[in-house]
C-alpha cells in the first residue's frame, strides 16, 4: 500500500481577500507561514504573479525574505521564480544573499512561464526578443553553476551565492518540464492545483527518464494540489465555493479578490464557465478528515508521490488554518 505519511508543504499565491488591502494580504501570508511551521509542514513556497491586483506575490524574493524573518525553522522558497522574467545572475545573488543570512532554509523552485499576460511579460523581460522562455534549460544550468563550488565558476560569479548549493526544483504544468527535470536529475513539482490535465503523463515521463545527478540519486516527485478540509463534508463543500470563485475569475479574466463562500455557485457561473473552472480544480482533496484521508489514500495508491504541496483557497483565515491542521493530521495518521 502506498504511503500517505509523507512530507507535506504549503503553497501560497498571497491572495488579497475581499475587504483586505495589500499590507493585510502580506500579513496573512506571514501568519499562515507561522501556523504551518507550528504544525510541522516541511516547506512554505510563495508564487510569482504580475499585474494581478488580487495577488501580492510579484516581488517574490522580498516576500520570501520577509517570511524567513518571521519564522524560525520551516523551509521557505519560491513556487516559483518565473525564470524568463529574470537574469539568472540576479536570482543567484538574491537567493545567495538570503541563503547566507538564513542557511539551510531556502528552496528555489523555477518555472518557465511568465506568471502573467504577454503584454506584462514583455514589460518584465530583460530582452526585446521573446526568446527567454526558450532559454529556460540553459538558465537553470547557469543558476546551478552560480550556486556550485568555486572550481566550476566562470569569470562572472554570484557573490553571495557561490557554494551555497541552494536546492533547485523544476516546476511544470505540462510535460515539457518533466523531460528537463529528468535530464538534469532535479526534483520535479507538478502544478496539479490548476493544470491537472497532464499530471499523470508528466509523472510517468519524469520517473522513466530520470538521470541520477550530483543533486539527486533517484526521482523526487512533488505534486501541488488543492486541499479544502473541514469538520464535515458539508462545511468543506461550502468553503470550496471560495476556490470555485477564484477559478471563475481565471476563466473570465476578471479581478475579484478572494471572496467569501456562497450558497449556490450556479447563480454565479454559466455551464461553460462551470465546466472550465471545475476542470482546472479537479485535483482537490475535499471534505472531512475521513473523506480527505480516503481521497489521499486513493491518490497515493495510484501515484505514490514523494511529497504533496497543498494550496487552500479558503476565505476565513481560521478556517484555512483548520484545513491545514486537518490535512496534517491525516498525513500523520492521527
Amino acid at each position: 500500500m502506498a504511503n500517505i505519511q509523507i512530507p507535506v508543504s504549503v503553497l501560497n499565491l498571497a491572495p488579497v481577500r475581499k475587504g483586505q488591502d495589500a499590507k493585510g494580504a502580506v500579513d496573512s501570508m506571514v501568519r499562515l507561514a507561522q501556523d504551518a511551521e507550528k504544525m510541522g509542514y516541511t516547506r512554505y513556497w510563495i508564487a510569482e504573479h504580475h499585474n494581478t491586483p488580487t495577488l501580492v506575490s510579484s516581488a517574490t524574493s522580498i516576500l520570501i525574505k520577509h517570511t524567513l524573518e518571521h519564522t524560525d525553522s520551516i523551509r521557505v522558497g519560491s513556487g516559483g521564480i518565473m525564470l524568463p522574467n529574470h537574469a539568472p545572475l540576479v536570482v543567484a545573488e538574491q537567493f545567495g544573499t538570503m541563503a547566507t543570512i538564513y542557511p539551510d532554509r531556502l528552496d528555489l523552485g523555477l518555472g518557465r512561464a511568465p506568471g502573467t499576460d504577454m503584454l506584462t511579460a514583455s514589460a518584465l523581460r530583460r530582452t526585446s526578443k521573446n526568446d527567454s522562455v526558450y532559454a529556460f534549460p540553459d538558465d537553470v544550468q547557469e543558476l546551478l553553476k552560480y550556486f556550485g563550488p568555486a572550481d566550476v565558476q566562470d569569470y562572472v560569479k554570484a557573490h553571495p551565492g557561490l557554494g551555497t548549493n541552494i536546492p533547485v526544483y523544476i516546476l511544470g504544468s505540462s510535460t515539457d518540464s518533466a523531460y528537463l527535470a529528468a535530464k538534469l536529475g532535479l526534483p520535479y513539482v507538478f502544478a496539479s492545483h490548476f493544470a491537472p490535465r497532464y499530471m499523470e503523463e508528466a509523472i510517468a515521463i519524469y520517473r522513466s527518464r530520470f538521470q541520477p545527478s550530483e543533486y539527486l540519486d533517484k526521482p523526487y516527485m512533488m505534486v501541488c494540489l488543492n486541499v479544502i478540509a473541514a469538520e464535515t463534508d458539508e462545511e468543506a463543500a461550502r468553503e470550496e465555493t471560495t476556490m470555485q470563485q477564484f477559478f471563475l475569475n481565471v476563466v473570465r479574466g476578471t479581478q475579484q479578490p478572494l471572496s467569501p463562500p456562497v450558497d449556490d455557485m450556479d447563480e454565479l457561473w454559466n455551464p461553460h464557465e462551470k465546466e472550465a473552472a471545475l476542470s482546472m480544480s479537479s485535483v482537490t482533496l475535499l471534505g472531512s478528515k475521513d473523506s480527505v484521508r480516503e481521497q489521499l489514500t486513493r491518490f497515493q495508491e495510484k501515484y505514490n508521490v514523494d511529497e504533496i504541496m497543498a494550496v487552500s483557497y479558503i476565505y476565513g483565515e481560521d478556517k484555512q488554518k483548520r484545513s491545514y491542521e486537518i490535512f496534517k493530521e491525516v498525513v500523520d495518521g492521527k
